[in-house]
């Protein structure tokens, strides 16, 4: 009996996405309530295999039970909704405001958002953490272009360790966090769409994104109105159960500001708006698939 429940909680455990430690608890919670309701049918005269059978048929396949589990467990409060939507509401409000021409203001969000990250990060990487971490790793993508400023032959050699070390380092935060859900895992990549759209909204080229300050300062309401964009879509993502929503949630969020994009821009067309939607569904896919490579692994681990 030990080793069939020992089979079906492994089982599920591989299906489940959550906090690694609340995970161990409600795993612990199930475990005590089948051999409960186990020992309740053998006193009532049925042998133990088909007492744990009748169990685990009731409670359905570990892969039902899971995803019951995580629209059960998985919801956010309101409170987690507002701290995570805060780093794009701030934005929001200094577009908005235009304070983004103090040229001290932006240094001074970024350190108190890698504050915030780093103080998420150290207490037990809770879900709100993500688009902090998005922020902050703002600063990583802007060294990337300053380096297109060294002599040609300089800045290739220097992109060529830096991109992979960016790569790998974005690879061990998003898969340190597959294992929870790798769906929160969109809230950290999913602003960099945003930013792609912005650079070619500014007709920027290949090269080094010299932004021009009077398109900036036109622009900044369309900038602040898809940072608001991105403050809804991340609150209703916490707050929803169902995952399938979060990620339509994302995904029309992902288009509105594609169309936001476009509107703000005398450059774009059709052709664009297309590009930028493939981008943000490249965005929710990745992981997707990240994810399902990695748990075929560990399934055939186990």
């Amino acid at each position: 009996m030990k080793q069939e429940l020992n089979r079906y909680l492994q089982s599920l455990k591989t299906h489940l996405t959550m906090d690694p430690a609340f995970e161990n608890e409600v795993i612990r919670e199930l475990e005590a309530h089948i051999e409960d309701s186990c020992q309740e049918l053998q006193n009532a005269g049925l042998p133990e295999d088909q007492a744990l059978e009748k169990c685990l048929t009731g409670l359905g396949s570990p892969k039902t039970v899971a995803r019951q589990m995580y629209e059960t467990y998985n919801q956010g409060t309101w409170q987690q909704a507002l701290l995570a939507a805060t780093p794009h509401l701030l934005f929001a409000i200094i577009f908005a405001l235009k304070w983004w021409i103090d040229i001290n203001i932006l240094p001074i969000m970024f350190i108190i958002i890698l504050g915030i990250a780093l103080y998420g990060w150290r207490h037990g990487k809770p879900y709100w953490l993500f688009p902090w971490l998005s922020y902050s790793l703002f600063p990583i993508v802007a060294a990337g272009v300053a380096l297109l400023y060294l002599p040609a032959v300089w800045a290739w050699l220097t992109l060529a360790f830096y991109i992979p070390l960016v790569l790998w380092f974005l690879s061990f935060i998003t898969i340190k966090f597959m294992r929870r859900d790798w769906s929160y895992s969109l809230l950290m990549l999913f602003p960099a769409s945003a930013f792609i759209g912005w650079l070619l909204a500014a007709g920027q080229k290949p090269g080094f994104p010299n932004l021009k300050i009077s398109f900036m300062y036109n622009f900044a309401p369309w900038t602040s109105l898809t940072f608001l964009v991105l403050a809804i879509s991340v609150a209703l993502f916490i707050r929803l159960r169902q995952r399938w929503l979060r990620i339509a949630t994302l995904a029309t969020s992902g288009v509105v500001i594609s169309l936001v994009t476009i509107l703000a821009s005398n450059q774009l067309g059709l052709a664009s708006f297309i590009g930028l939607v493939m981008l943000i569904l490249s965005f929710l896919l990745i992981p997707a698939f990240v994810e399902r490579k990695v748990r075929r692994n560990q399934s055939v681990i186990i």
